[in-house]
């Protein structure tokens, strides 16, 4: 079966190959006023939540018919959320998928589809291409002038407690425009006192807090997680952040 130009085979079993394709159905309807054009996909820079839940579906088949998640190897040192591509390769080549999700960075897009939670109930993520290389540009910057410079690192005033902002002066590029792919908001960069680069989520994790309410919230309660789990989205960059005198505050 064919669906958002995604190949998708349904099970061999009579029952299961029904249930499959009428969840597809109900899918399909639901999402069918939610599409983007692909040509719109640069200038929004957020595709469409069908490309998060034709993948999702995709995956799941693929459990359920190997036992196996269609993800790439990462190391222990990986961070959180940069960990588990999605193996598009590999779906291919079992023919659970004829083409790749225009959004993917595989086909040219400007994300990573990654599997979280992917012990207990894998969830397909989107990681921002983008905000994971700026990242890394500056971090590459911050190590060259660090070894410059006797070990001190380009900061400007600080933000939060071990946090300071960039100074880019210093480094003599210019400040990356990034935007918050959970509020569209202007995203900023921050350094800790040992010059490793994060994406500051501060904004985003508070509007999350409010949402939550602030009496739900445990202590030491890794506030990222509401982020990843409330959206289609990984904070990809984000230090841990906990709730301190009410606000969202990275830990060193």
């Amino acid at each position: 079966m064919i669906w958002n130009n995604v190949l998708i085979r349904l099970p061999n079993n009579p029952s299961r190959r029904f249930k499959a394709a009428a969840s597809l159905a109900v899918l399909t309807l639901a999402l069918s006023g939610c599409m983007y054009p692909k040509e719109r996909l640069g200038q929004n820079q957020v595709p469409a939540k069908d490309a998060v839940a034709s993948v999702q579906m995709v995956v799941d088949l693929y459990q359920k018919d190997t036992g196996l998640l269609p993800m790439k190897n990462a190391s222990e040192n990986t961070p959180k959320y940069e960990k588990f591509i999605v193996d598009f390769a590999k779906l291919q080549q079992k023919n659970y998928i004829s083409e790749l999700p225009s959004a993917s960075f595989e086909k040219g897009g400007s994300y990573y589809f990654v599997i979280q939670n992917e012990e207990k109930d894998p969830a397909v993520k989107l990681l921002p291409i983008t905000t994971f290389q700026a990242v890394n540009d500056i971090q590459a910057e911050s190590d060259r002038y660090k070894r410059n410079n006797g070990g001190a690192i380009p900061s400007g005033e600080q933000v939060y407690p071990g946090f300071y902002r960039i100074n880019y002066a210093k480094l003599a590029v210019k400040e990356p425009e990034l935007r918050s792919v959970y509020s569209g908001g202007a995203l900023t960069l921050m350094m800790d006192e040992r010059g490793r680069v994060y994406a500051d989520y501060g904004s985003d994790l508070m509007r999350a807090v409010q949402k939550r309410g602030l009496d739900a919230i445990k202590p030491e309660e890794d506030l990222r997680v509401l982020l990843a789990e409330g959206t289609d989205f990984v904070p990809v960059k984000a230090p841990v952040y906990y709730l301190v005198n009410k606000e969202p505050v990275p830990q060193p």
